[in-house]
């Protein structure tokens, strides 16, 4: 009997606001958390492929990675690094998941609006790293289906707005009836061996030009 395939282990990719003018006690703190973070990290399985810094050439980076998962580790305001995480996901969607100590109502919206998939207040414990992953990647799996349903939705919906359409103007240019103008497109479609939607977008693009 055959055993499963392993399953993949998540590439993550950890950004470090850290500012480089920090004085002595928050090098010191910023290092007690990196260190947590990479013992929960390690010790779930997962994979860190690299530790960047939150600077302006963040997106090419992450693009060059092109990592599971995005890990920002920010002890305070984190909306400068957010602007980049969302350039660098704007085409190909990732869960990100944010550590931080910053509580404020416009730093918690700024994220939501940036795409953070966890936003975790004074969390920064070892043996909490693996359940909030966790529960990053099941919400961000959720909400890329709910988006591609909707995305679905929308786009059959427009098809048969231009059905409909192409259908009337067989109607009014033959004196078809709608079943006939319907059944006139099906067999156009089957004989291109086109979509439906495409014939008709066809259709009205001929009528425009007339």
């Amino acid at each position: 009997m055959k055993s499963p395939p392993a399953q993949r282990t998540l590439r993550i990719v950890v950004v470090n606001t850290a500012s480089n003018g920090a004085d002595e006690g928050a090098v010191q703190a910023q290092a007690r958390r990196n260190t947590a973070l990479r013992i929960g990290l390690l010790e779930s399985g997962y994979d860190i492929v690299a530790s960047l810094p939150a600077d302006i050439f963040l997106p090419e980076r992450i693009a060059q990675i092109q990592p599971d998962m995005i890990i920002i580790d920010s002890e305070s305001d984190a909306r400068d690094v957010l602007e980049h995480i969302v350039i660098a996901t704007r085409d190909e969607p990732r869960p990100i998941v944010l550590f931080t100590d910053d509580q404020t109502a416009a730093s918690v919206d700024a994220a939501i609006a940036a795409g953070v998939s966890a936003y975790i207040v004074a969390g920064l414990q070892a043996e909490r790293v693996k359940p909030v992953l966790d529960v990053a990647l099941a919400r961000f799996k959720r909400e890329q289906k709910l988006l591609d349903e909707l995305t679905d939705t929308r786009r059959q919906l427009a098809e048969r707005k231009l059905i409909e359409r192409a259908k009337g103007v067989l109607m009014a240019r033959n004196r078809m009836t709608e079943d006939e103008a319907y059944q006139k497109l099906r067999s156009m479609a089957m004989n291109k061996k086109l979509k439906l939607a495409e014939v008709a977008q066809r259709i009205l693009d001929v009528e425009d030009l007339l």
